[in-house]
């Protein structure tokens, strides 16, 4: 990259365009399992709502209520919807590199190359993260506030996963629509364990030579199987979290920021550096779940794990008129397992 990071030539966006293209070296598999489902409409909404940050989006509910009886005399009642809403908020983060001109000079090597050729891959983690810290908080959510969800979307196991385990935890979850789920992600303990008991079946692919070979891809009870160490383990009780998902079970967005990347030059500062400076801003949004705090201009992935921020989607009434989204269309379910 020759004179990528002069700062009389560099460019933010050619050079966004550029880390998009780097290859990424982490497995990142939730990003990539169909997890996420892109609505770049909401970005535009941002700036016609207090803060730019936080978003109130109304969901339309069903139709439903006793059917009455048609005999000529009974009166017939006519009901409304109730309206939902559910609210979002946008995740900001920002970071930044600094390089040495004289670390160049005694080594021959541009290390703010090599900077640059991690900067797609190092968001990715970030962003894994965050959607990790979401689910944590979402199945940390209080019954008063969500119904139901917690307990019926959790299953845990007091030993390892087995071959019942995922239609159980679905089932328990979903009820009739676990047909909604359609990946499982875990981490490799547990896919090795189920290996050992010949459940995993691995897709296969015939090249045009006719050998076939399997691929890094499996399925469990037909549902996709990723793979990735960056599940949740607890070191202490040697419970690993596996989660099963539907896709475009969260929304994604991203609502882009002023100026992503930047380049500042210190010409003094130890002899000469350069700093890169990269932002981002996302929106990750669980169907049917709301984030509760508006207060947040942007939350830390504690606020994010926190159960106290969340709550299943309602129609903003109280008492025994109160309605909440109906939580077996919630395709989020975690397991719990010691492998």
């Amino acid at each position: 990259m020759p004179r990528m990071f002069d700062e009389k030539t560099f460019n933010g966006e050619v050079f966004q365009k550029y880390v998009k293209r780097v290859p990424k070296h982490r497995t990142n598999e939730l990003l990539k399992s169909g997890v996420l489902a892109p609505n770049q409409e909401l970005a535009t909404r941002l700036p016609d709502q207090v803060g730019g940050n936080y978003i109130v989006e109304p969901m339309t509910g069903l139709i439903g209520g006793k059917a009455l009886n048609y005999d000529g005399k009974t009166d017939i009642v006519c009901d409304s919807t109730d309206t939902f809403t559910q609210g979002k908020i946008v995740v900001g983060r920002a970071k930044g590199w600094v390089e040495k001109d004289f670390s160049a000079d005694i080594t021959g090597k541009d290390f703010m190359d090599n900077v640059a050729e991690q900067v797609a891959g190092y968001w990715e983690d970030i962003d894994q993260d965050t959607i990790i810290a979401i689910l944590k908080g979402i199945f940390a959510m209080d019954d008063t506030v969500a119904p139901e969800f917690a307990t019926k979307h959790t299953y845990e196991v007091d030993g390892k996963f087995e071959v019942t385990t995922l239609n159980s935890a679905t089932n328990q979850a979903l009820g009739q629509n676990k047909k909604l789920i359609k990946m499982i992600i875990m981490h490799s303990d547990v896919a090795t364990n189920l290996e050992n008991l010949q459940l995993l079946e691995y897709l296969k692919y015939t090249d045009k030579d006719g050998i076939t070979r399997d691929l890094e891809i499996a399925t469990l009870n037909g549902r996709l199987v990723i793979i990735d160490d960056n599940m949740p383990v607890d070191e202490t009780t040697g419970v690993y979290t596996t989660y099963a998902l539907g896709k475009g079970a969260i929304e994604y967005t991203d609502c882009g920021v002023y100026k992503a990347y930047a380049m500042v030059r210190d010409e003094k500062k130890n002899g000469g550096q350069t700093e890169l400076i990269s932002k981002q801003r996302k929106l990750f949004a669980p169907m049917g779940i709301s984030f509760t705090n508006a207060n947040l201009l942007s939350p830390e992935d504690t606020d994010l794990a926190n159960g106290a921020n969340w709550a299943l989607v309602n129609n903003g009434k109280e008492g025994e008129n109160k309605k909440y989204f109906n939580h077996k269309f919630i395709p989020i379910v975690q397991i719990k397992t010691k492998g």
